[in-house]
C-alpha cells in the first residue's frame, strides 16, 4: 500500500485526487494540505510515501515546501503536480528535491504511474517536462571562460609558467624563446594586468587557476 498526501490550495483538485486514490487498490490517502506549511507538517507528521505538491500555494510556495521536506523528511518522495511547465519552475523543483513533475491535465493513469514510480525511488516526468529535461542535458556545456582574455595565447603561457614558479630562463627553455623575448612578454603581462611585481602576478594568476 502506497501512502499518499496531497498539497493543493484548490479544493476541486483535492477532491479529484481523493476520488482517484480511493479508486486505486494499492493507494491510501493519509493527509491533505491547502498551504505549503501544512504540506511540510503533513510530510513530517504523517510520513507518506509520496506527497503530491502544487507549486503555487499560499503561506509557503511549493518549491520552498519541497526543499523543507527534503531536509526534514527526505524519505518522502515529492511529486509535483502543477499548471506550470516553464524551465524555471521545472528545474527549481528538481533542485529543491522533487522526484517527479507532472502538469495538471495528466491522465489518471499517468498520475498513478508517477506515484508508483517515485514511491519506488524513480524519477518520473510528464512527456513535455521530460523533453525539457532531456534538451537541457543534451545541450553542449558552456565553453570554459578563458582567464585574462586581454592576454595573447603566448602571454597566457608565460603567465602560467610564472605562476608555476618557473624562472625566466626556465620559461625560455620550455617555450623555445630567447630570454629577452620572455622578458618583453613579462613586461607586457604586468602592464595588462596592472601589477608591479612578479609576486602580484603570481597571486592573480593562481586565483584564476593558472600555475597548476
Amino acid at each position: 500500500m502506497i501512502r499518499v498526501a496531497v498539497a493543493d490550495d484548490h479544493p476541486v483538485v483535492r477532491d479529484g485526487l481523493r476520488a482517484l486514490f480511493a479508486s486505486l487498490p494499492d493507494t491510501e490517502l493519509v493527509a491533505e494540505a491547502a498551504t505549503g506549511r501544512e504540506a511540510v507538517r503533513a510530510a513530517v507528521t504523517d510520513r507518506p510515501d509520496v506527497l503530491v505538491m502544487d507549486l503555487r500555494m499560499p503561506d509557503l510556495d511549493g518549491i520552498a515546501a519541497t526543499a523543507e521536506i527534503s531536509r526534514l523528511a527526505p524519505e518522502v518522495a515529492v511529486l509535483v503536480l502543477t499548471m506550470f511547465e516553464d524551465d524555471e519552475s521545472v528545474f527549481a523543483a528538481m533542485r529543491a528535491g522533487a522526484r517527479g513533475y507532472l502538469v495538471k491535465g495528466a491522465s489518471q493513469e499517468e498520475i498513478s504511474h508517477a506515484i508508483s514510480g517515485v514511491a519506488a525511488g524513480g524519477a518520473i516526468f510528464g512527456p513535455g517536462v521530460a523533453r525539457r529535461v532531456l534538451q537541457y542535458f543534451a545541450a553542449p556545456p558552456p565553453a570554459a571562460e578563458v582567464p585574462f582574455p586581454e592576454l595573447s595565447p603566448r602571454e597566457r603561457e608565460v603567465l602560467d609558467l610564472i605562476a608555476a614558479g618557473r624562472s625566466n630562463t626556465a620559461i625560455a627553455q620550455r617555450l623555445g624563446l630567447a630570454g629577452k623575448t620572455v622578458g618583453n612578454h613579462i613586461s607586457t603581462i604586468f602592464a595588462k594586468l596592472q601589477v608591479a611585481t612578479r609576486a602580484e602576478a603570481i597571486v592573480r594568476a593562481r586565483d584564476a587557476g593558472l600555475g597548476r
